[in-house]
């Protein structure tokens, strides 16, 4: 009977797997949502929308200014993806790269006119009407309707917003207005309602507190005005004096949220009109997408042998709910509606890392379990249980990593993080829920023998203690090489890294051919040439769809440079110079965007220090963590200063980002085995003996992780275009890095943090 309800619960398994198989695949439903092919891809993997806006009235205006009206327009443009792109091209232009959309008149349509926005008094000084009510019949007593029928009722301006601006009826304008929001507050009933929340400048704040003490003795409206007409026109209730007001009336939530969202954009420095828009193809070209399910399936072949021969029996339960674990957030990537780019794979390949490496902590508990003589059963149950801790911790301080840079970041971050998240949470699901009840299927099955479960060897103890500081000399002398190579290079003028376009910006020029190139023909011909003639390394390219038009975006060209391109394309293409446009385009990484992910970072840190310091009863702990992952991240810079080939981009950033997660993981598994060894009535003496013991019982577990994980990558490095080559490689070194520090870095500097502060005390 107990084989019966193990074979049916195998049956049941299995027929889940294939469902969730088929679905990820091929998609429910007659939409297929859910599929493969569902999935939104970012702009370097499926193309997207290209909108360019001008300045209007000024062809060179202030740098700040524009600065700051590209990093509200990146937070505004993140709603459509998180991986929307926001740059300066030529002085007065701005460039938005929205992917995974097609419709670039939907999205103009959505996204407004950015700018003007004014908030506007009822009357002006002299008590004359500034704004009033229109009901929609003209004088003749006939209907005023627009081009579609519609009664055209509502607010309308009485006078131009030239003359309000000279009697000063316009009280704020939208770059006053700190922060827009909606929120809901309890009426006079005590029910919820929706309404906006409103939070002003300093400057904004006070402006606010004259107009309202004004509208407020005369029962007068303010009226907020965009975009050509009012958008919401409040009656003001009392006068506000503390800079934060809210906006009631709103029937619905998603009303309330569409107003702020007005007032939002319409809060920029600079008013923009649309210069022209454009759906544009991916940038790493037609093979990328299925070489990357190449390099997943080899990769994927490649840990499902290592486990099986490992592990046995437990190894090929792993394998099957790691399949699991890849249908599900293929599912879910596309039920969620995320954005997948590069940075996104990269949060996805940690997380396969993490299953794997919570399915080899249990088995590795398992078989110390059998070697010390319990029951296949008991051991499995034992294993779970003295795994539990090392998984939720390792899962828990790279979760706080994801959350705060989902929260902190922008852009290609927040993308990194978004897929980290949804990978962690499902590698905990699959490692300590599918696998556990696979293994418990098998066992029922009848597979009772050691001999299908294998059992741990004996560990000899190897003194990492005595030789850590040859292991600190090693680190050393790898970082004073990358510093000494970034100065020099520096010195030479050719910047200490191979800084990408994300980075520094460049030159983008826009071509009209007299034919319609292939991917390939532009990949392989057109590309090439470009290269030779401008000496760059780095040309991107999107081909404008309905068009025989492809931007080309390099490394900023000077005369000479442009004048070899146009002299290429003109013998080798018959392009003459009147059919390239060429501008300068800024950096799409913003330092905004980079302030962020620093600032995101380090409250990551702080919030990975405070938790380790609690769960582990020891600061030092902590310390120790924060110390190897600077070495680790200091290593994978040296890498990028060495290696010139490798450029600094948005790639750099998911890179270093996916090594502290990596590392930190890895790290507290071997504290975690401190740890309990500590608690043990024998070893309550922090020394030497008992951090070499606790590292060389993990080791192993450590090699096994990092080979899994190394398989991963190193199938994307053979496999993929040369875009996911370049970051591969540095991911594979910082593989390589992060088991280094957390075998002969992290608890050495913890034992000496210990015993110094010790003697010390």
């Amino acid at each position: 009977m107990k084989k019966l309800k193990s074979f049916l619960a195998l049956i049941v398994v299995l027929l889940l797997l294939g469902g969730v198989g088929y679905s990820a695949v091929n998609g429910l439903g007659a939409d297929k949502s859910g599929s493969l092919s569902s999935i939104n891809l970012g702009l370097d993997l499926a193309g997207g929308v290209s909108i360019t806006y001008e300045v209007s009235g000024e062809e060179n205006p202030d740098k700040e200014d524009m600065s700051d009206t590209i990093y509200k327009l990146q937070q505004r443009v993140e709603q459509y993806s998180t991986e929307a792109l926001v740059y300066q091209e030529g002085s007065n232009r701005i460039n938005i790269e929205i992917p995974g959309v097609s419709d670039a008149n939907k999205i103009l349509e959505e996204l407004g006119q950015p700018g003007n926005l004014y908030f506007i008094a009822q009357t002006d000084s002299e008590g004359n009407q500034n704004y009033s009510y229109h009901y929609g019949i003209n004088a003749d007593g006939t209907m005023e309707v627009d081009e579609d029928g519609n009664l055209l009722m509502g607010y309308v301006l009485d006078k131009s917003l030239e003359d309000l601006q000279a009697d000063g009826s316009i009280v704020l304008t939208g770059d006053q207005v700190a922060s827009s929001q909606a929120a809901s507050q309890q009426d006079s009933y005590g029910a919820q309602e929706p309404v906006v929340s409103l939070e002003f400048t300093e400057e904004g704040a006070k402006a606010f507190a004259d107009a309202t003490a004004k509208a407020y003795a005369a029962g007068e409206t303010i009226g907020i005005y965009y975009d050509g007409h009012f958008i919401s026109v409040p009656r003001v209730q009392a006068e506000i004096t503390d800079g934060k007001a809210v906006i009631t009336g709103q029937s619905t939530y998603e009303e309330a949220q569409n107003l702020a969202s007005l007032i939002r954009i319409g809060g920029l420095k600079l008013q923009l009109t649309e210069l022209r828009s454009s759906v544009v193809g991916a940038q790493l070209g037609s093979d990328a997408i299925k070489t990357s399910l190449i390099a997943a399936a080899v990769g994927f072949v490649l840990i499902a042998i290592f486990m099986i021969v490992f592990f046995r029996l437990l190894g090929f339960s792993a394998t099957l709910a790691l399949a699991f674990y890849c249908g599900l957030i293929v599912f879910l990537l596309s039920a969620f509606e995320m954005t997948l780019t590069l940075p996104g794979i990269a949060g996805i390949i940690l997380s396969i890392g993490m299953a794997v490496d919570a399915n080899v902590l249990v088995f590795s508990r398992i078989k110390e379990e059998l070697a010390a003589g319990k029951s296949v059963d008991e051991a499995r149950k034992n294993g779970y249980n003295k795994a539990l801790s090392s998984i939720l911790d390792g899962n828990i301080t790279t979760l706080i990593v994801a959350v705060v840079l989902k929260i902190g970041g922008t852009g290609s971050i927040k993308g990194f993080a978004e897929t980290l998240i949804l990978g962690i949470i499902l590698s905990m699901f699959t490692a300590l829920v599918v696998t556990r009840i696979i293994t418990s299927i098998f066992y029922g099955l009848g597979f009772e023998n050691v001999a299908f479960y294998g059992k741990a060897k004996k560990i000899e103890t190897i003194n990492f203690v005595s030789k850590r500081k040859i292991f600190y000399a090693i680190s050393a002398l790898i970082i004073v090489v990358g510093i000494a190579t970034m100065g020099i290079n520096s010195a030479k003028g050719i910047g200490a890294f191979n800084y990408s376009l994300d980075f520094i910006g460049g030159t983008s020029s826009t071509v009209t051919f007299d034919k319609d190139y292939t991917r390939e023909e532009i990949e392989n011909t057109i590309v090439p040439d470009i290269k030779k003639a401008a000496e760059v390394s780095e040309v991107q390219f999107n081909e404008v769809a309905g068009t025989n038009q492809v931007v080309f975006k390099t490394t900023t060209l000077n005369i000479a440079q442009r004048e070899a391109v146009e002299k290429m394309f003109e013998n080798n293409y018959g392009v003459t110079a009147e059919n390239i446009a060429a501008e300068t385009i800024s950096s799409t990484i913003s330092g905004e965007m980079r302030g962020a992910a620093v600032k995101a970072l380090i409250v990551a840190l702080v919030l990975m220090l405070i938790y380790i310091w609690v769960r582990f009863k020891d600061i030092k702990f902590g310390a120790a963590a924060i110390i190897a992952l600077a070495h680790d991240a200091l290593v994978v810079i040296t890498a990028y200063a060495l290696i010139r080939y490798l450029s600094v981009g948005s790639t750099f950033i998911a890179v270093v980002l996916t090594i502290i997660g990596y590392s930190i993981n890895d790290t507290i598994v071997t504290f975690d085995r401190i740890r309990e060894n500590l608690h043990d009535a024998t070893n309550r003496r922090e020394t030497a003996d008992l951090v070499n013991r606790s590292v060389s019982q993990t080791i192993t577990r450590s090699l096994f992780t990092s080979a899994t994980t190394f398989f991963t990558v190193l199938a994307l490095f053979i496999f993929g275009v040369a875009d996911i080559k370049a970051f591969a490689l540095p991911l594979m070194v910082g593989v390589i890095c992060g088991t280094y520090s957390s075998i002969f870095i992290a608890s050495p500097i913890w034992y000496d943090l210990k015993t110094k502060f010790k003697k010390k005390a």
